[in-house]
């Protein structure tokens, strides 16, 4: 025991503490039934060995609780058997040597069975000796009583070792929960510290909406926004429209909104504005509880900043040229009016004529893209009722001489009167950039089908060809802004790039799409899908 640490030493002196105070209370208890019973023999020999009890207690209770000597937990148990011997002898028929239960349960819980068989013996000779005496018989308690000592020695010995071995356990459970512990609390620190050293945002909300984990670069951006306070105007990803505070990107998280990418600023314009990305997921689900809600928010300022100047000199830029370009176009025309050019003077007009009209055509897209890029939205639509029909049929016969050149053959057959509410002319943009590329990158003598028709509440415009199709990895790339895949940059076939991107555009803004599906040597099928309008039924019908 000399080695046992100081809380088990602790331990050994309140056990030793409490059951030699409960075994004084019974010697009182004893003491005063057998005197009250008038069956004690010998009142010097009994008062000895309950004062000999009374004094192991006191020692036990003024001993220090932290640095018990070994020898007082041995010879304490050791001298309570003797004394409890004397009270027996000194009255054999009160049943004093039941409180031979006390140092047993003691000495077999803290000795093991070396304890129990200690003990048994011990109890046995001071029987033995007593029941010989020459004063007494020898009675069925001098067999039965060492055995119950000893069984109960045995119960208090295993009882304590599984106590022990449950003490063990729980000090393991213990550590290893102390050191699991430890490691979420490096593994928080260590998140925390990539987090801090990142420059977005990251924040997390909790199911109730609530702000939980943030980092450094979250409060550095989000100061004077809608996550701390309605302290900054908020706009829209044009810059001009005003948000109302629900609308926000914080708000709408908050109130359980998941969404990628959505651009916002903060600032009134003119001011030192910010420019915020903000993404929104939710957090996967743990036991089937909601795990909140994550957002990063990046500071996209100078990125857009530097767009928005760019989109500016283009736009200026093709404003610019656009004039003269009129100009030279009305000129060159009034040149090829004129029916005494030489023909070798002439071919070399119209090919003039041809390269302007095209740079025309260009700068036409380019102002279209910049004009939708400025305000956000996508296109300005002036929407009125119109048949599908009209426009498609339209757009046929203006590309059929070019079709007829390279000998391919346009087949609308199947286009349907559809009528809608659309804007016509941003419609005709539409179908006059798919037959065009239709059939300048096809193959010569190649085929192009146009189909109009109705699917249930849709307007669907297909255009087809069997010219050398588009490789998968390019396939994801055709509807980006000035795009042109590798085969059509090596070859002779000229274009800027924006017809398809400027066609998504219109499409998604009367509320549809357009879509491809190709494959490399089978040719193209784009499809542009239109919500059908029902106003346009009935002024088709009244016209």
């Amino acid at each position: 025991m000399s080695g046992s640490s100081p809380s088990e030493r602790l331990g050994l002196h309140r056990s030793l503490l409490t059951n030699q105070l409960l075994q004084a209370a019974a010697a009182i208890l004893a003491a005063a039934v057998t005197s009250f019973l008038g069956q004690i023999q010998d009142v010097t020999l009994f008062v000895s060995g309950a004062g000999i009890v009374f004094t192991c207690a006191a020692v036990i209770v003024l001993s220090p609780r932290d640095r018990l000597p070994s020898w007082i937990a041995l010879a304490v148990p050791v001298i309570d058997v003797i004394a409890i011997g004397l009270m027996r002898g000194s009255a054999p028929v009160a049943g004093i040597g039941l409180l031979w239960a006390f140092p047993a349960i003691w000495i077999g819980a803290a000795f093991g069975i070396r304890g129990v068989i200690g003990v048994t013996v011990a109890v046995s000779a001071i029987i033995t000796y007593q029941a010989f005496d020459e004063s007494h018989r020898v009675a069925a308690s001098t067999f039965v009583l060492p055995f119950t000592l000893a069984a109960l020695a045995t119960m208090s010995h295993f009882a304590t070792q599984r106590t022990r071995a449950q003490r063990s356990l729980l000090e393991k459970q213990s550590a290893e929960l102390r050191r699991s512990l430890e490691r979420a609390r490096r593994q928080e620190d260590l998140v925390t510290e990539v987090l801090d050293a990142v420059d977005f945002g990251v924040i997390h909300i909790t199911p109730g909406g609530e702000f939980a984990v943030s980092n450094e670069a979250h409060a550095r951006l989000q100061a004077g926004t809608d996550a701390v306070g309605p302290s900054s105007a908020v706009f829209a990803a044009d810059g001009i429209t005003p948000l109302e505070s629900r609308q926000t990107p914080f708000a709408r998280a908050r109130a359980g909104e998941v969404f990628d990418g959505e651009l916002v600023w903060y600032g009134m314009p003119g001011e030192d504005r910010r420019a915020l990305n903000v993404t929104v997921r939710r957090l996967r689900p743990r036991d089937g509880a909601d795990g909140g809600r994550v957002v990063v928010s990046r500071d996209v300022t100078a990125e857009e900043t530097a767009l928005r100047a760019r989109e500016d000199l283009v736009a200026s830029v093709s404003h610019e040229l656009r004039t003269p370009l009129t100009s030279i176009i009305g000129y060159l025309e009034l040149a090829l009016d004129d029916d005494r050019l030489e023909p070798s003077t002439r071919e070399q007009l119209e090919i003039a004529e041809r390269n302007a009209i095209r740079l025309r055509e260009l700068v036409a897209d380019i102002l279209a893209v910049s004009a939708a890029s400025r305000h956000g939205v996508g296109f300005a639509l002036q929407p009125a009722p119109a048949d599908l029909e009209a426009i498609v049929r339209a757009a046929v016969t203006s590309v059929a001489p070019r079709a007829a050149a390279q000998g391919i053959e346009i087949d609308a057959s199947a286009v349907r009167s559809c009528p809608t509410v659309v804007d016509a002319h941003r419609l005709r943009q539409v179908v006059d950039n798919l037959l065009s590329n239709a059939v300048k990158y096809n193959r010569r003598g190649g085929r192009v089908t146009v189909t109009v028709d109705r699917e249930e509440d849709t307007v669907v415009l297909r255009v087809a060809d069997d010219g050398p199709g588009i490789s998968p990895s390019e396939q994801g790339r055709i509807f980006e802004r000035f795009f042109r895949a590798d085969a059509v940059r090596n070859s002779t076939v000229h274009g800027s790039g924006l017809g398809l991107a400027i066609s998504r555009d219109i499409a998604r803004a009367h509320g549809g799409d357009i879509t491809v599906a190709t494959q490399p040597g089978r040719g193209s099928v784009f499809t542009v899908r239109l919500p059908h309008k029902e106003g346009a039924a009935s002024w088709s019908s009244m016209s």
